[in-house]
């Protein structure tokens, strides 16, 4: 669908209620009654936090997706807990396979039979196939993961699923739908969105939901980084195969960096407020990029119930300051999360009022912690399905992303309707028309040049 047709067409759909999709009981603004109340962390659903899942039934685990993340995953599943393994792979180039098959050998003695390694766009139907595939790692480009997403659940497997999880409202709707089905299959889903597997962002959860910054009022959300990494075509690569390799850089793969990135911080506040946004107004650019189709830097206001607000911003240039946190200002003081800094609250003269105590609890890598969550979860029935609450916060950053490629004022309701689609309807490797190296979304128009 083009961007220019977004605005007119979600209108004309209309609101999200249409379609009877709304927000899950989660996302919703706390009474007073709720916030006089004094959780515990049990209540709030803190995870457990152990340095090692317990033993049982042997899991055996499917990796789609074998590229560099893809391939950590695997490692983390891995080292998740006792008697797992990778007993299939599937991915669309045989280079990337053998890597990631012989990292897995070398760092892991995990190794895939050549009769499970699937090479195609549709490997992954293969591996939903295999019965003795217990849990899948969907790993691959954003754009694939819902439709994948959906067919695990449908063939019964536990999943963990990497950040984003859809670079579009179709992919939204229907990661919802398939989130619902596995809630009811009783299947874990651990998603990427790994500050949620953080024990400080958690114990800073619970005091905020018990009233030490008081009332939540508005927040931020920021990555700023130096520039990432590119890949450049070359004279043997079709269209497909450059856009695939390059998918961080190219739109309809990665849904923007304001989605790959910035969802970690867009996150964290949907997390914390509780809530989804009433509207969105943003903008940003291309200044420096080398590659792809994407912006390298964003800023969106996003309005809520009750005049909240939360500013959102993203950047990926070389020279900048770096900025990668989140803050959630209260009545009485601002939660501060810093990726140099740890975490902890302030009021508003500066004194620190609570801050974690990182020498009594010294925090696991959470790209592992997340991991164990998942194997403890299978293992002892406590059932993480954290797929729709990706979905939304997902959502979330795909409304800033379109405000700013439109510069548009866009509604939660209307990104909810739109039936925006991104990326080719079949998939192969050659020509693809409707991808323009260089050529990033323009919001506005020029002015008119004088007579």
């Amino acid at each position: 669908m083009k961007r220019r047709e977004f605005l007119t067409n979600a209108a004309l759909i209309g609101a999200s209620s249409t379609l009877g999709i709304a927000a899950p009981a989660i996302l919703t603004s706390c009474s007073t009654q709720e916030k006089a109340k004094r959780y515990t962390s049990e209540e709030l659903g803190m995870y457990s936090f152990v340095d090692i899942a317990p033993d049982g039934k042997p899991l055996r685990g499917a990796l789609i997706g074998c590229g560099d993340r893809g391939t950590g995953a695997a490692i983390q599943f891995l080292n998740g807990g006792p008697h797992v393994s990778i007993v299939a792979l599937a991915d669309v180039f045989p280079d990337r396979m053998s890597r990631c098959v012989d990292i897995l050998k070398k760092e892991s003695n995990n190794d895939v039979p050549e009769s499970n390694r699937f090479l195609g766009f549709d490997a992954y139907k293969k591996i939903m196939a295999m019965p003795d595939v217990d849990v899948v790692l969907l790993c691959t480009p954003t754009h694939f993961r819902p439709e994948q997403f959906k067919a695990a659940v449908e063939a019964g497997k536990h999943v963990f699923m990497e950040k984003p999880c859809a670079v579009d409202p179709a992919g939204i709707r229907t990661v919802i739908a398939a989130a619902k089905v596995a809630e009811i299959k009783e299947l874990t889903v651990v998603t990427g969105n790994q500050r949620r597997h953080h024990r400080d962002y958690w114990e800073a959860y619970v005091q905020v939901k018990n009233g030490l910054i008081g009332d939540v009022v508005s927040a931020a959300a920021h990555w700023n980084q130096g520039a990432w990494w590119n890949r450049f075509p070359r004279k043997e690569w079709s269209d497909m195969e450059y856009c695939i390799r390059n998918w961080f850089n190219i739109k309809w793969l990665s849904g923007d960096h304001f989605l790959d990135q910035a969802i970690h911080n867009i996150d964290v506040v949907t997390w914390f407020l509780g809530d989804v946004p009433l509207q969105a107004t943003g903008f940003g650019g291309r200044a420096q990029r080398l590659t792809g189709d994407i912006f390298d830097f964003f800023s969106v206001d996003y309005t809520y119930n009750n005049n909240r607000k939360m500013l959102a911003t993203a950047r990926q240039i070389d020279g900048c300051d770096t900025n990668i946190g989140e803050r959630i200002y209260g009545t009485k003081g601002v939660a501060i999360f810093n990726v140099n800094e740890g975490v902890r609250i302030e009021d508003y003269a500066g004194n620190v009022v609570w801050t974690y105590d990182y020498k009594a609890r010294p925090i696991k890598d959470p790209y592992h912690q997340e991991h164990i969550h998942l194997v403890e979860s299978i293992r002892l029935g406590k059932k993480i399905n954290q797929a729709q609450d990706l979905a939304y916060s997902t959502q979330v950053a795909i409304l800033g992303r379109e405000a700013a490629y439109t510069g548009k004022a866009i509604t939660w309701d209307e990104i909810m309707a739109s039936p925006l689609r991104y990326g080719p309807d079949t998939y192969e490797l050659g020509a693809l028309p409707d991808y323009h190296e260089g050529v990033a979304p323009k919001p506005g128009r020029a002015p008119e040049m004088p007579t």
